[in-house]
């Protein structure tokens, strides 16, 4: 073996029931006494109560998804003008993303308080949009110091979202087996993550309030996003910061559409990610173990449904070649990516 990985230095802390003491200790820890808390309208009560009796000074809630350039500076001007000295979001991707943004030019510290499964708050990727381009990057100031995870905050997500961001937590285990910089540790957190997910999220659409379902989901998310994070962003990823940022579409179903068919175009190249996910699904190979699992929770398949046209194809195709990673175990052919975005649109079988 030769490899080269790094560990993310981060504070974790799944705490059922206790969100809001434990973003004071963290608040504490970090010596701050101007907090920004960023959060959409619809956590607004959330985040008020996750928050409370910390020295709040701007409560921020101008979230928009992918993260529009000029929605960053507007946020970054509010947390100058604050003079906030700490960041606490609360949401999900969108939000973590917006405080993130922030944090890339002011070094603002970060306590991230997840209410879905996008993953964000482990990784030290931003990501920011302009006009239909959607550029992302790697910066430590990024980094959230300090997660902190409550699954009791995450028992109001409807099913159908809990069901597309678990997924787009399942595209992270994924696109880490043959990203750029996979190597054996992230291999084997992306696999355990998996198996996490695949109990995890039937659980929760079978009951929405079990406790337990929700922390095996967060536990199979947290660690897809530390194998991400470290392996990088691979074929599967790429093609959804296209299509995402290119046509507004929403990033959790569109992730959760597109990931049966990057798989499908992968496994007959990568036998040993074929395994180890076959094994995380207990099937006989892990299409067969995919499938089974979007069956059973009723996962998003057509993007037509979500606002991709089929006239869109051909732009994807052509802003989706350039980007795509050398270490992808299928070559990639506008014909067989093409093929794979028209399927994408029609919710065909990947088969």
């Amino acid at each position: 073996m030769r490899f080269v990985h790094e560990t993310l230095p981060q504070r974790v802390r799944l705490a059922s029931g206790e969100a809001t003491a434990a973003v004071a200790e963290e608040v504490t820890l970090l010596g701050a006494t101007r907090v920004m808390v960023i959060a959409s309208e619809r956590e607004a009560g959330l985040a008020e109560s996750v928050t409370t009796g910390l020295p709040v000074a701007l409560t921020y809630d101008d979230v928009v998804m992918h993260v529009p350039v000029e929605v960053a500076d507007r946020a970054r001007a509010a947390a100058d003008a604050a003079e906030a000295d700490v960041i606490v979001t609360v949401g999900g991707g969108s939000t973590t993303g917006l405080g993130k943004a922030v944090a890339l030019t002011t070094g603002l510290p970060i306590v991230a308080v997840p209410t879905t499964y996008a993953g964000s708050e482990a990784t030290d990727v931003w990501g920011l949009t302009e006009g239909a381009v959607k550029t992302t990057g790697v910066d430590r100031r990024v980094l959230p110091r300090a997660v902190v995870y409550d699954a009791t905050l995450m028992t109001g997500l409807p099913v159908d979202l809990s069901v597309a961001s678990g997924l787009n937590a399942l595209a992270h285990c994924v696109d880490s087996l043959w990203a750029p910089r996979t190597d054996p540790i992230n291999a084997a957190l992306a696999a355990e993550g998996a198996r996490a997910l695949r109990i995890g999220l039937p659980h929760v659409v079978a009951d929405p309030h079990s406790i337990e379902g929700r922390e095996q989901t967060i536990h199979g998310a947290y660690l897809a996003a530390v194998a991400f994070a470290s392996a990088g962003s691979g074929l599967h990823h790429k093609i959804c910061h296209v299509l995402g940022g290119r046509y507004d579409l929403p990033h959790a179903q569109t992730h959760a559409a597109v990931l049966p068919h990057v798989l499908a175009l992968n496994v007959p190249n990568a036998p040993e990610a074929d395994a180890r996910l076959a094994a995380a699904f207990g099937t006989p190979t892990a299409l067969a173990g995919l499938e089974q699992l979007r069956a059973t929770v009723g996962a998003p398949r057509a993007l037509r449904d979500h606002g991709f046209r089929e006239d869109q194809v051909a732009d994807a195709v052509a802003a989706v070649l350039p980007v795509v990673p050398p270490s992808n175990p299928t070559p990639v052919t506008t014909e067989n990516l093409t093929a794979l975005l028209r399927a994408v649109w029609e919710g065909a079988d990947p088969a």
